[in-house]
């Protein structure tokens, strides 16, 4: 009878740290495309068909001088509309889900230069990462678990 056991690099790989398995990448080294936003004026129709032009899930939506308030999940907002509950002329300020910036929940600054280990560590409380520029003045990108997991698998680990 053959038994199987886990070399010391084997057994390794199941127990990395974050940092380990990341070999101190950042945000950057994602290579994320650009960022897909929408006013909080824009139609619902319009937001739909360029999410999927663009194959987004999450939208951010941004207010008049460009801060992110909140976001759209595209799937959602696709159901309501076929459902007949919206008009394709809504404003998707009516549909997005707001961003919730208190005291206990600060905002939570994700950069190009982030640590991928600490992108994980955010990602395990949110769907995905609005990656912005250190001033949080525009929104670079978005990032979620699957673009980590791509990354991980592209490095070999």
């Amino acid at each position: 009878m053959a038994t199987a056991t886990l070399s010391p690099q084997t057994t390794h790989l199941f127990t990395a740290t974050a940092a380990e398995k990341y070999r101190g990448a950042v945000v950057e080294d994602l290579q994320l495309p650009p960022a897909f936003c929408v006013k909080s004026s824009e139609t619902i129709l319009r937001a739909i068909e360029q999410a999927y032009e663009r194959d987004f899930s999450h939208i951010p939506v941004l207010d008049r001088q460009r801060r992110p308030l909140g976001y759209i999940d595209v799937a959602t907002l696709k159901t309501q509309w076929e459902a007949g509950n919206t008009d394709a002329s809504d404003k998707v300020i009516n549909y997005m889900t707001k961003f919730k910036r208190t005291v206990s929940q600060p905002y939570t600054l994700i950069t190009p230069y982030t640590p991928l280990a600490e992108l994980e560590e955010f990602l395990k409380q949110n769907i995905f990462a609005i990656v912005t520029d250190p001033s949080r003045k525009f929104v670079v990108a978005l990032a979620t678990t699957q673009d980590l997991e791509t990354f991980v698998s592209r490095r070999g680990f």
